[in-house]
Formats: C-alpha cells, sequence, structure tokens
C-alpha cells in the first residue's frame, strides 16, 4: 500500500501516520523527521534546509525530491510506506508520479486532514517547538495555502484523493482514515 498524507502543520498527519503503519505493516516516511535528522546530523543537505525551516519557509524541491528519492529505492519501501509532508507542491507531485510510473508503483491513495485555522494555530502553539511561535505559524499555513492545496484538485481529478475530517479523537480520525483506504483497497 503507498499512501500519502496531505494537511496542513499540525493537522495530525504524524500521530495518524504512527497508527498506520502499526495497522498496515507498511513503513512511515516523514519528510520533516528526514530533514530535522539531517540538520541534527548536519548533512550537506541538513545544513541547507536549515535557512529555509528556520523561517518558516518550505524547502525547495530539489533538495526535498533529493531526499525522498534516495529513500524510495531502499528495500524496506518495497512493500509499502505512507509519505508523512510530501508532496507539498503540484511539481513534487508530478515527479512523485513520474518516478513511481517508472517503477510500476503507482499511489494507492491520498489522504487530506481537513482542520480549521483557528484549531491549527492552537496545536501548532501547544507544542512547543522553536519553529512554532506565532509568526512562523502563520507563515507555514501561508506556504501550505499558496503551495500545497493545488494538491487537493490534482489527486482529486485522479481519483486518489479522500479527505478527512480531522478533528475528534484520535481514534474517531483513525477509523475514518481507514475507511478511506478500504475503499482504494483493491478486493481479492
Amino acid at each position: 500500500m503507498r499512501i500519502v498524507f496531505i494537511g496542513p502543520p499540525g493537522a495530525g498527519k504524524g500521530t495518524q501516520s504512527a497508527n498506520m503503519i502499526r495497522e498496515l505493516g507498511i513503513l512511515h516516511l516523514s519528510t520533516g523527521e528526514m530533514l530535522r535528522k539531517a540538520q541534527q546530523e548536519k548533512t550537506r543537505l541538513g545544513r541547507l534546509a536549515s535557512d529555509y525551516i528556520n523561517t518558516g519557509q518550505l524547502v525547495p524541491d530539489p533538495l526535498i525530491l533529493q531526499l525522498i528519492g534516495e529513500r524510495l529505492v531502499q528495500p524496506d519501501c518495497q512493500r509499502g510506506y505512507l509519505l508523512d509532508g510530501f508532496p507539498r507542491t503540484l511539481g513534487q507531485a508530478k515527479a512523485l508520479d513520474e518516478y513511481l510510473h517508472q517503477q510500476g508503483t503507482p499511489l494507492d491513495v491520498v489522504i487530506e486532514l481537513v482542520v480549521d485555522e483557528a484549531e491549527l494555530t492552537r496545536r501548532l502553539s501547544d507544542r512547543g517547538r522553536s519553529d512554532d511561535n506565532p509568526e512562523i505559524i502563520r507563515q507555514r499555513l501561508r506556504s501550505f495555502q499558496d503551495q500545497t492545496r493545488p494538491l487537493i484538485r490534482y489527486y482529486s481529478d485522479k481519483g486518489l484523493m479522500e479527505a478527512i475530517d480531522a478533528i475528534g479523537t484520535t481514534e474517531e480520525v483513525f477509523q475514518r482514515i481507514m475507511q478511506a483506504i478500504q475503499r482504494h483497497t483493491p478486493t481479492a
């Protein structure tokens, strides 16, 4: 199963990803975690990405595509994965589709976690990370609206999109997600 999570910062992608990998037995690939690890390890990619992350901007496509491309060729990705935080732009989505087409492994479903802006701001403020101050939160939400929202139409046109109400208990949201995945799982 190859799944993409789309949603603004604070929508619960990380929390729900943990539930899904347990339930489905697939690999979790979070670009946010991969980027933080690259920053901590002070890799070339991590140093380049830091300038963007620390000002609330999205990391440019070439850097993200390099990070994802290197990861998807690993053997443990062959049985399936959940992409959390990627793609974020239409260019990334098209590049991912091209890569997956060449591999003969298209996406199965795209899950959009939907949360209103007031709730997102509250959630992000409560996390207490250094990149979650009010101005950076506003910048990240603007970046999401400007660059990521076109993905909703792109994947809807492909018949892959499932919009999930991400307000409620963790279990309620998880059940909505699993129902959406079942609609995209081929029957035997």
